[in-house]
């Protein structure tokens, strides 16, 4: 007790953190920095525009990881989330910006070199799209699969091109498919080998096939080629749950059972 009969006052308990303790957080307001508080300067040049928005993200941010690390009883780690509006959109509105800046000024420094004009009257050698729809373009190019029927006289049910299309229209339809079929909450590819070898299984496919639509520039035989489009990513596939079955019997299960004994679901 001082003088005037009130008790003394007794400085707020330190947060804990994973490397130590941190100041206390003022109520209601934003946690200062790890390393010192703004200068009334540095603020003052936030007052404005997504300079703002960023300053005010990463001290609220701050903040409410001290909060919930002071509410949790875990005692080692926590991976802690914030909601979308505004930490989530704010951070990504300042990389999005720094990345479109960053186009702006190289097309307007070094502005792509413009060749000569398109010769209507002949087709080049080799056509092809860009490189990230090769995938698709090596798909137009499965004429060799397409069915022939003896009761049709040995002809094809429907043209290369319309099978290629179709071809497209399954691919795209499977990829679209996949999360309404796998609604696990794993986290890692071990937890769940099936599905991490479909993912590895689609990924060489899409390079396999997008080779495949470059057969005239690969020096290898085209029907060898074609045989290791269809190959390659079943092996890629069965190699990776293999792998991945056998790491989940001796690592997976004692890792979570570590996990969710140290820090129970909520």
């Amino acid at each position: 007790m001082d003088s005037e009969g009130s008790p003394p006052e007794t400085a707020a308990p330190g947060i804990q953190t994973d490397g130590g303790t941190l100041p206390p957080a003022v109520p209601g307001g934003p946690a200062p920095p790890d390393d010192e508080t703004p200068s009334w300067s540095e603020r003052k040049a936030r007052t404005t525009g997504l300079a703002r928005l960023t300053y005010e993200y990463f001290e609220r941010a701050r903040y409410e990881d001290q909060v919930l690390r002071q509410e949790s009883t875990y005692v080692e780690r926590d991976v802690l989330g914030f909601p979308t509006w505004p930490h989530e959109t704010v951070r990504n509105a300042s990389i999005a910006s720094f990345f479109v800046g960053m186009i702006l000024f190289l097309s307007a420094t070094m502005p792509p070199h413009i060749g000569p004009p398109a010769n209507p009257s002949s087709t080049p050698a080799v056509i092809l799209p860009d490189w990230y729809l090769y995938w698709s373009f090596g798909l137009l190019k499965l004429d060799p699969l397409n069915p022939e029927l003896a009761i049709l006289g040995g002809q094809k049910i429907m043209a290369d091109r319309t099978y290629g299309v179709l071809a497209n229209l399954v691919v795209v339809g499977f990829v679209a498919i996949v999360p309404f079929l796998n609604k696990g909450t794993a986290r890692r590819p071990v937890e769940q080998p099936f599905w991490a070898a479909v993912g590895i299984f689609g990924i060489v496919f899409a390079f396999t096939i997008s080779l495949l639509s470059v057969k005239n520039l690969v020096p290898m035989n085209v029907d060898l080629l074609f045989d290791l489009t269809f190959l390659l990513p079943v092996v890629a596939g069965i190699v990776t749950y293999a792998v991945l079955k056998t790491m989940r019997e001796g690592y997976m299960y004692d890792l979570n059972r570590r996990y969710y004994r140290l820090r129970p679901p909520r």
